[in-house]
């Protein structure tokens, strides 16, 4: 494993300039060589490698969609959870919108985290052994849980967390079922090859406000208009105990859910050991290590 001491940095993916930038992308999708043993099959990684993401329809059963549903709720009714600078609420309403770090605050989520059927796909995608770098559960509840607008995570994780390299992955498992209707996850597929560096300055503390409604890091609406033209949209359904892979630098977000039916998903990212944060390359200071972890312990 590289450590952070060990590594010269160069910033190979410029953002929160003057202006936006266009940077191709210099890094692999999949990491790991042709061939290396896996539970995706080779032509799965082809079809990750072209648009950027990979949905499955059933990556858990019905059984552990109801333990996992059943310990999100468990954690967004938790006064203590919801008192912790770990659940970020809803504007509107102050129902409770996410809580992170939830493979450290949850046995339940921590075997999710490590379970092989998860662990070893980040693995085969990332080409090396792979640490936690953020969990969270998304509630999203029914009549108006705001979406997430455009972005690249990258875009953020290398601004403010450090990550140098495209070398991170998420997944995101769904607990309920996810309609076209109630704020399902979109992705533009093929966007992971061009890096969208945005302009302006990255507030001090801006997690503080980005959790909610972002603002820095975000695309203007000229470069989102160029990037759907040229790449289309993909909207992404399917029942309780669906998943999708994506790659840390494809341009998703979703929209609001106004239906009475929640959109609640478990999002984990695994970062490569190979690829540790070192310092912010465009923010005053690092996220808290609930948002960016500090622990860089291989998975097992």
């Amino acid at each position: 494993m590289t450590t952070v001491s060990e590594r010269t940095l160069a910033d190979l993916y410029p953002t929160r300039g003057s202006e936006e930038v266009l940077i191709g992308r210099k890094d692999p999708v999949v990491w790991s060589e042709p061939g290396t043993p896996g539970p995706f099959w080779a032509r799965e990684l082809e079809d990750f490698e072209r648009d950027g993401f990979l949905a499955a329809e059933q990556l858990i059963g019905p059984e552990e969609v109801d333990e996992y549903r059943a310990e999100m709720d468990r954690l967004v009714s938790d006064p203590a959870v919801r008192a912790d600078e770990r659940a970020i609420v809803e504007p509107g309403s102050g129902e409770v919108r996410s809580v992170f770090e939830v493979h450290r605050i949850s046995e339940v989520f921590a075997r999710l985290a490590a379970d092989p059927r998860i662990a070893d796909r980040a693995r085969q995608i990332l080409g090396s052994d792979v640490y936690v770098h953020q969990s969270r559960i998304n509630a999203k509840p029914g009549f108006g849980a705001s979406g997430f607008y455009w972005h690249s995570d990258f875009e953020t994780w290398h601004a403010e967390d450090g990550l140098p390299r495209m070398r991170t992955v998420s997944v995101s498992i769904a607990l309920t079922p996810n309609h076209t209707t109630n704020g399902s996850l979109m992705i533009m597929p093929g966007s992971h090859r061009t890096f969208l560096g945005c302009a302006g300055a990255t507030p001090k503390d801006n997690y503080k406000k980005s959790l909610q409604m972002q603002d820095a890091g975000t695309p203007t609406p000229e470069a989102l208009t160029r990037f759907a033209t040229a790449c289309g949209i993909r909207q992404f359904t399917g029942a309780a105990g669906s998943a999708t892979w994506f790659d840390c630098n494809a341009m998703h977000g979703s929209g609001d859910n106004i239906t009475p039916y929640p959109r609640s998903n478990v999002f984990l990212v695994f970062n490569s050991v190979d690829n540790l944060p070192a310092e912010p390359f465009a923010a005053p200071v690092r996220r808290p290590s609930f948002i960016a972890s500090r622990d860089f312990t291989p998975l097992p």
